[in-house]
């Protein structure tokens, strides 16, 4: 029987992962951290709240769908809100609140219920699996935040950081979903030691493209991006599902376009210097994908960033060229987009 990966000493692990670095040409750091997002995601996924837990964001269309080619360090999963708080939506069939008033009163109560359940039920849960296995690595809450942070045994520039953040969401259903199997990176290329791997639910490609896409929307009609966030991800994601026809097949689905658009109209209303930022019209034939002026120039920068850091698993494109191809997918929507647009 294979001997687990995480079982072995420090010095093991290291040079196991400098072999499955040179292997595949992929930094040893992030082979790490991929060991540790496979770990997260199969405890998470062998609790007793898997069946209200869906995966998305960037790192399921690494892990789930293999339809990106950058390494995505962060785990996004939607806790379904009709577990969570029932007694809201009672009757809707989407699980949105009726007004915006009642959007206030949802989003507080949801986001104190998460909280309560991360701090006193995930948290106590991944605590204790770690104690169980021996790893060293311990486990904090921030509000609706779950952080793993590990001892690191390899080292990249420090834009990584050697910490997974499982982020939960509480407003939305998660659907559509399907289960799909995830293992690490590392494993093809160690075939004499276990990994963690899991089989997760997780949210259908095509959603997670107009979820990219909308956040993509509003950052160009802003033309400023918060805080420290890393955001040339979105980006490359949405070029990368441009070339496996995921984007093609989620501009072709109008009413899961139309669902994001509600959803985040209720729950992530945003605002530019002209007012209230339509999402209805940006998957009625007026998304923007390419922003414009300084928020172009500060995407640059951390797109030259990521990319020195090795997050992008092929050599990475020049800038110019990636807007380019984010140009043809904003064209090819808003072209559809205007067609499929429900008649008054």
């Amino acid at each position: 029987m294979p001997e687990s990966f995480l079982a072995l000493s420090a010095t093991d692990r290291r040079d196991a992962l400098g072999v499955a670095g040179e292997a595949s040409g992929r930094p040893p750091h992030l082979l790490e951290k991929d060991v540790w997002v496979v770990w997260a995601l199969e405890t998470l996924f062998a609790s007793n709240y898997a069946e209200h837990l869906v995966f998305k964001g960037g790192t399921s269309l690494s892990k789930a769908y293999a339809a990106i080619r950058r390494f995505s360090e962060d785990v996004d999963l939607t806790y379904d809100i009709r577990a969570l708080a029932p007694d809201l939506v009672s009757g809707e069939v989407e699980a949105l609140p009726p007004n915006r008033s009642q959007e206030k009163k949802w989003s507080r109560e949801i986001r104190d219920r998460l909280a309560r359940w991360v701090e006193f039920d995930a948290l106590p849960y991944v605590q204790s699996a770690l104690i169980s296995s021996k790893l060293d690595a311990v486990a904090r809450a921030e509000g609706d935040k779950l952080w793993i942070e590990y001892a690191s045994l390899t080292a990249g520039t420090g834009y990584v950081r050697p910490a997974v953040l499982l982020e939960f969401g509480a407003r939305s259903t998660g659907e559509p979903w399907v289960a799909k199997p995830i293992v690490c990176d590392a494993a093809t290329h160690l075939p004499d030691f276990e990994f963690p791997t899991t089989t997760v639910r997780v949210m259908r490609a095509e959603r997670t493209f107009w979820e990219k896409a909308t956040a993509i929307h509003v950052y160009c009609k802003q033309g400023r991006f918060r805080g420290a966030e890393r955001f040339a991800r979105h980006w490359h994601d949405i070029t990368r599902l441009g070339e496996s026809g995921i984007a093609t097949l989620a501009i072709a689905d109008g009413e899961v376009a139309r669902a994001v658009a509600r959803h985040k109209s209720i729950f992530f209303a945003e605002r530019d210097s002209r007012g209230p930022i339509d999402y209805h019209e940006a998957v009625s034939g007026a998304l923007q994908l390419v922003p414009d002026g300084e928020a172009r120039a500060v995407l640059a920068e951390d797109y030259r960033l990521m990319a020195q850091d090795g997050l992008l698993l092929d050599e990475a494109e020049p800038f110019d060229v990636l807007m380019e191809h984010c140009g043809s997918i904003e064209v090819e929507a808003n072209r559809a987009l205007s067609s499929q647009r429900p008649m008054k």
